[in-house]
């Protein structure tokens, strides 16, 4: 299967987005733009070289089949789409929403799901608005991929029983620092964000 990289799936998007077309007036209204002339042709020529696009007579382009079936076509299970999302570039859980144009808590319920199966890590940060979890693909997830691929969509890995009773643990122990009183929302937040850490980080 053709790897995208995160302009090329910035691209199909617009296409996907604008219902299977785009042209010239989509790129400039987008992030895209920030890229210059030259990079875009040389991005747009790559996508028309490996049949992921077409370019129609009236100078726009259309989305092909082989480009839906990478990340939107609906035989392709959820959970492989967003592993497919994240071994392009680790993502938040609005951006992969977005990309694949599903609900943010479809997209959230899959990806708690691949992390307790150990599919994916999320690592939260601190910007502006707070806390924000950004989602990256591990080892395992990269294999599954390559399964998937090779072998045809198979079962998720099981979720090993004493992991899912630490995990639990961590849960509940962020819950109740929610609930804290006396102590600021930085210092929750903090907390909260070692807690999520040492969730994510644990080999058992």
């Amino acid at each position: 299967m053709t790897k995208l990289s995160i302009v090329d799936l910035q691209i199909l998007y617009l296409g996907i987005k604008g219902n299977g077309r785009f042209d010239e007036k989509d790129i400039d209204q987008s992030e895209l733009k920030r890229l210059g002339v030259g990079r875009i042709l040389d991005q747009l020529a790559s996508l028309k070289d490996r049949k992921l696009i077409d370019l129609n007579a009236d100078g726009s382009f259309s989305i092909t089949s082989e480009a839906r079936h990478i990340l939107w076509d609906n035989q392709i299970p959820t959970w492989i789409k967003i592993l497919r999302i994240l071994e392009i570039k680790s993502q938040s859980i609005a951006k992969i929403s977005s990309f694949l144009l599903l609900s943010e808590d479809l997209i959230l319920n899959e990806i708690e799901d691949l992390r307790k199966r150990q599919l994916v890590l999320m690592s939260p940060f601190r910007n502006e608005t707070g806390l924000v979890k950004m989602y990256e693909i591990l080892p395992d997830g990269i294999e599954q991929i390559k399964k998937a691929q090779s072998e045809g969509v198979q079962n998720k890995p099981e979720i090993k029983k004493p992991q899912i009773e630490i995990w639990s643990i961590i849960d509940e122990t962020i819950d109740e620092v929610k609930e804290l009183e006396g102590i600021s929302e930085e210092k929750k937040d903090d907390i909260i964000s070692n807690l999520l850490k040492i969730k994510d980080k644990l080999e058992i």
